[in-house]
């Protein structure tokens, strides 16, 4: 992690540290929380995602998230309320489509298409783990 005075870096060292955390997981996936404390009212995180990780369709109900991506390349797949699939937009860094933001309550899934993919997602509320209502099954 490259740290300069109060400030974080994010670097080749610090992407390629977290990439390889997410490859050695069992989950394919290791997210670095970027928020002040545990009690912030706002949520900010890297998240490395490699291709075959399974992040679920879910939503949130409590907030918008905007993700842009910082390296690699993945497809957000957007839902219909009944689970069908309406969109999926290939999002990828340095390109034209970097990033987006979901609307609230909106069911969606990221899909990572190269190894070495790292997003940063931010949302407005507060963290708690989803609930069973906010998660396709």
């Amino acid at each position: 992690m490259s740290i300069f005075g109060v400030a974080m870096v994010f670097d080749k060292e610090l992407l390629d540290g977290l990439t390889h955390k997410a490859m050695e997981s069992e989950r394919l996936r290791m997210n670095m929380d970027l928020r002040d404390s545990a009690d912030a009212d706002s949520q900010r995180m890297l998240n490395a995602l490699e291709p075959g990780t399974m992040v679920p369709i879910h939503r949130h109900r409590g907030s918008s998230e905007a993700l842009v991506v910082l390296r690699g390349s993945c497809l957000q797949h957007i839902y219909d309320e009944q689970g069908r699939l309406t969109e999926s937009i290939r999002l990828e860094a340095g390109s034209s489509c970097a990033g987006m933001v979901i609307d609230r309550g909106v069911w969606h899934r990221l899909e990572s298409l190269e190894s070495g993919t790292v997003i940063m997602e931010c949302k407005e509320d507060k963290w708690a783990p989803l609930s069973k209502e906010d998660i396709w099954e």
